[in-house]
């Protein structure tokens, strides 16, 4: 039984004083860079996130702007989504854009009449001079440091949506598609789409357009806007089965896959068809008086 016990111990004292089994040091996992830039008296980041074969593809991509696309804000849930539609080549390869806001009312919503409005969101108004921003300083920086092929979609969910229906209709010229996901077209009693109702007809690129179950001022602004818009618009009317607070996690995918379309043929097998129809066929079964009310602008 000693002897036992010794060779016991003396076995244990050697496995103790083995070497551990060596590891490799581990590798940084690195999908892009940040840039600081600095808007509206604030600095902000700019953060570009690159597709896997960037550096070896000697290829142009085009641009995926992303509002709201802060570190701690939707920039790695859109590259995800992004990513899970290249794996099934729902969309093309592209180089995601993450435009961090600070202040978002400020930031991409014009002025507002709205007493209510005034008070909650004190600091909304200054969505022009965003604009203006993204077009002097950031598409520019865009393309002199990255290879991109002349195309850029910008894409917002809630305010940063009213902000994309904005700019597609004043500034049509700066991005090649937009999509304007539950865009908050309640804000300033509307104004927008009344503004929209009002214009003559004109070209602009095509538009992803989108309503879940907000209801209220919120629907019938998007109604309104829709029944304006004409041209390349696809709607995707989602109020049976998307509420607002999960609309951009349901409808990134399509909106990327209508705007940087790919040839793939075995998407419909697989249930990743387009949802969304074209403007001019209307707006479906679901058609009829929103009720009072509507979501935020958040």
């Amino acid at each position: 039984m000693i002897l036992l016990r010794t060779i016991a111990i003396g076995a244990l004292a050697l496995a103790l004083a083995a070497p551990l089994v060596a590891h490799e040091a581990p590798e940084p996992i690195v999908v892009g860079e940040s840039h600081t830039l600095t808007a509206l008296d604030a600095e902000r980041r700019v953060n570009v996130l690159l597709p896997p074969d960037y550096a070896t593809s000697g290829r142009d991509y085009p641009l995926v702007v992303m509002l709201d696309g802060g570190r701690d804000q939707d920039l790695f849930l859109a590259y995800g989504l992004y990513r899970w539609n290249a794996m099934w080549q729902r969309s093309e390869p592209a180089i995601v854009v993450g435009i961090e806001t600070v202040d978002r009312q400020r930031e991409l919503l014009p002025a507002t009449k709205d007493a209510v409005e005034r008070e909650r969101y004190a600091t909304a108004g200054e969505s022009t001079a965003f604009r203006e921003w993204l077009a002097e300083e950031v598409l520019p920086m865009l393309r002199e440091q990255y290879r991109d092929d002349g195309r850029a979609v910008l894409i917002g969910e809630s305010a940063a949506g009213h902000f994309v229906a904005e700019t597609w209709m004043k500034r049509p010229d700066l991005f090649t598609g937009y999509a304007a996901i539950s865009p908050s077209l309640q804000w300033d009693g509307e104004a927008l789409s009344r503004e929209l109702a009002a214009m003559d007809a004109a070209a602009r690129p095509p538009l992803y357009l989108s309503l879940a179950d907000e209801g209220g001022a919120t629907e019938s602004g998007i109604i309104r806007f829709l029944g304006s818009a004409g041209g390349e618009v696809c709607f995707s009317d989602r109020r049976a089965d998307l509420v607002h607070a999960n609309t951009l996690h349901g409808l990134l995918p399509e909106a990327l896959q209508y705007l940087l379309p790919t040839e793939a043929d075995w998407l419909e097998e697989y249930g990743l068809t387009l949802r969304c129809t074209n403007a001019e066929r209307g707006l479906g079964d679901n058609e009829g008086e929103p009720d009072a009310g509507g979501a935020g602008a958040d």
